[in-house]
């Protein structure tokens, strides 16, 4: 079985060569501590310098190819070389993937680097994963990385069934990025992996829980998790019933709102093909014709799914402008919200490739004609 094996990356293959017994070297990890949170243009003269020493340094370490020494440079290679029994070199047919998360800094692309050139020189597939505000310098920005981290993680992860071995390796990175990616692995990951201190540096492998999602208030409250995995907000008034775990709650002149947590996106995503799936949902501002809703009922599990996450999108962008449907393009990417030719206020928006969707406007939104391929709607969009 191929392994799919996603790393956390911090900084020790920086820090770990610093040379301690060099008084020139001794305020380096103060420096780059300070400069942890910073971007390649952030960064100070001196930064750079100390960065750049310490890459070289790294570089000629890893050219060596010594097990022994790549397990103490780097923590994230000595929980690689523990998965591997310190046997990296691929065969020839081996396909195992590994992607590294990185935070979104000058230190976390340097680090991510290094060791993304070192594993594909060892023959595997590598990818880098650069969440978006991805840092420690403050909750905000870190709370909105980890959602699309979950993102990313739905999307790429293989399911169970695929012929992948799925490994979290969280020997390194940062704690705050651990504690998430643990709770994740819990859903995502076949095993997830540490390494024990002591002199003979076992691996700790923790296997997949059986834990079972209940989504009885998700589906008691379905248009609002949809809307808020959107990017919906809700006064806290408006969902007192959803659990608060579920929830990032923000202050607003002088009111409360909320969207979904970290957490409650990782529930949702977890369970949002089996809950969109079903019945359309009737979303504000949209209006469906008999003709839509019976072209719903001919559709796929998959389809319906699209079909409603995009729904969804387009409510939240209907009721953040009051209905003003110029915007839609703006707020959403790669609908192609658009007039049809030859017909009056008939408009069309895309679902998938070669998919559409036919509509009108209404006082306060949209109302959905036809659902099909595209080459259907545009001849019969009504």
């Amino acid at each position: 079985m191929q392994r799919f094996v996603v790393s956390t990356i911090g900084t020790s293959i920086l820090t770990n060569l610093i040379d301690r017994g060099n008084p020139a070297e001794g305020t380096w990890f103060g420096t780059l501590r300070d400069s942890a949170h910073l971007k390649q243009d952030e960064l100070t003269d001196e930064a750079q310098l100390v960065l750049n020493t310490l890459a070289v340094r790294a570089l000629e370490e890893l050219n060596e190819n010594n097990a022994a020494t790549n397990r103490w440079i780097s923590a994230e290679l000595n929980g690689i070389h523990g998965i591997y029994g310190d046997q990296l070199q691929l065969l020839p047919d081996n396909q195992d993937q590994h992607h590294l998360i990185c935070t979104d800094t000058a230190q976390g692309q340097m680090t991510g680097d290094l060791i993304k050139d070192f594993l594909e020189s060892q023959g595997f597939t590598v990818g880098l994963v650069t969440p978006s505000q991805l840092s420690t310098q403050d909750p905000e920005s870190f709370t909105t990385s980890t959602k699309e981290l979950i993102k990313w993680l739905e999307d790429n992860v293989p399911r169970r069934g695929s012929g992948y071995h799925v490994i979290f390796n969280l020997v390194g990175g940062f704690k705050s990025l651990q504690g998430y990616m643990n709770t994740f692995g819990a859903s995502y990951a076949d095993e997830v992996v540490y390494i024990f201190e002591s002199p003979t540096a076992d691996l700790i492998k923790i296997p997949r829980l059986p834990i079972q999602i209940d989504t009885t208030v998700i589906k008691d409250h379905l248009i609002e998790f949809a809307l808020m995995a959107a990017g919906k907000i809700y006064l806290t008034k408006e969902i007192e019933e959803i659990p608060e775990t579920l929830l990032e709650y923000i202050e607003e002149n002088g009111r409360t709102f909320a969207g979904l947590s970290a957490w409650g996106g990782l529930i949702w995503q977890r369970t949002k093909s089996d809950l969109l799936s079903g019945e359309l949902l009737q979303f504000p501002r949209l209006g469906y014709r008999r003709s839509f809703i019976d072209d719903y009922r001919d559709l796929t599990s998959q389809q319906r799914t699209d079909l409603q996450e995009t729904l969804a999108k387009i409510t939240t962008t209907l009721e953040d402008t009051g209905g003003d449907t110029t915007q839609i393009n703006q707020r959403v990417s790669g609908l192609n919200f658009r007039q049809l030719t030859n017909f009056a206020d008939i408009y069309t928006f895309r679902i998938a490739r070669g998919i559409r969707v036919s509509c009108s406007r209404s006082d306060d939104g949209l109302s959905l004609h036809r659902y099909g391929p595209r080459n259907t709607i545009n001849q019969n969009p009504n």
